[in-house]
């Protein structure tokens, strides 16, 4: 029976090099040579490539080797595959770009055809060690995947049942309270009180007011629009905020100043105001919440008010009554509204 295997081999300097070798047939047949490699990694690579010719019952032809077009790397694809993407918005467009920065160093020369399911293993190890928190490991994976579909390699390593992601710890949301974000608001740069207002009011999502423009506002009806493009379900609708904070957006700008692809909140950055916010938590000694968890708050006053399911979904954006029900809605530690004029004023 054909087989192949590699021998380990010291050099004079002190150093191995590993050989590849087979037999067409069973232990009587003579032993042939199919190169020797400075590491494991690369030998086997040519004892994959043997075994493939021998379970094709070829003789393994090194001479093939020197003439065959290199196989693409995980780079090459990922280049294609991302010049591809005309469908997607331009933060999927950034948060695919984040993710194949983590991944290309990594596994970027890897011959596409050569990426194993113990090789991805490997990558998700390599990236919760690296401090990458699972559900940002996940994404990243789920970027790989979707080169490696593009690319029509199949079976696709990414998707192997083998490749386990680390165990879940799921954060307890425990949303804040109206004091805790009064306090907060207070010790914010000037230019982030109003936004988190909103946010708290709205249920909105941070993307999505980062993205509001004057296009989306609709000043006679006093509401504005999330479009399809910055909602995370593709799907637009409108938000109807406190009158007390629909006045003080529209009196950010003076009309004749507005355009329709002005930003409403000028020099508002998610990023920024993530930090800003994680920093005014700690100077007010309050426990520290995100802007999704005004999201979370807000789902979560909605639902105590006796709004129905499918009038909540509507509202905040969500595409599933079941994420509504399931993952938004928590026993708040108090009920009370926030007084948006005073905070204001």
């Amino acid at each position: 029976m054909a087989s192949s295997w590699i021998i380990p081999r010291a050099t004079k300097d002190g150093g191995k090099r590993y050989r590849v070798l087979y037999r067409l047939e069973g232990r009587h047949s003579k032993t042939r040579y199919a190169g020797s490699f400075p590491s494991m990694r690369e030998a086997r690579i040519r004892q994959r490539w043997v075994d493939g010719e021998l379970a094709a019952l070829r003789v393994p032809d090194l001479r093939t080797l020197s003439t065959a077009k290199p196989a693409p790397t995980i780079r090459t694809l990922a280049a294609r595959w991302r010049a591809s993407r005309l469908d997607v918005a331009a933060g999927t467009a950034q948060t695919y770009k984040v993710n194949l920065e983590r991944l290309l160093p990594r596994v970027g020369t890897v011959p596409a055809a050569e990426l194993t399911a113990e090789r991805v293993a490997e990558l998700v190890v390599e990236l919760t060690d690296a401090g990458l928190s699972r559900e940002s490991t996940r994404k990243t994976l789920s970027t790989l995947a979707q080169v490696l579909d593009h690319a029509g390699i199949q079976p696709n390593p990414v998707r192997d049942p083998r490749v386990k992601l680390p165990r879940r710890e799921r954060r307890e949301v425990n949303p804040p309270t109206a004091a805790h974000v009064e306090a907060v608001c207070r010790l914010l740069p000037t230019r982030y009180r109003l936004p988190l207002l909103v946010l708290d009011a709205s249920g909105m999502r941070v993307g999505e007011l980062e993205a509001l423009t004057w296009g989306d506002v609709d000043e006679p009806r006093r509401r504005w629009r999330v479009s399809a493009a910055s909602s995370k379900t593709g799907a637009a609708r409108w938000v109807n905020p406190p009158p007390v904070l629909f006045e003080a957006v529209t009196a950010l700008v003076a009309r004749d100043d507005r355009t329709p692809e002005r930003r409403v909140f000028q020099g508002f950055g998610a990023d920024r105001f993530r930090t800003a916010l994680t920093r005014a938590c700690t100077a007010a000694a309050v426990p520290m919440f995100s802007p999704h968890d005004l999201r979370h708050r807000r789902v979560s006053l909605l639902h105590l008010g006796g709004m129905p399911w499918a009038r909540i979904g509507e509202l905040v954006g969500h595409g599933d009554l079941v994420t509504t029900a399931r993952v938004y809605t928590h026993v708040v530690a108090d009920e009370a509204e926030l007084d948006y004029a005073k905070v204001l004023g």
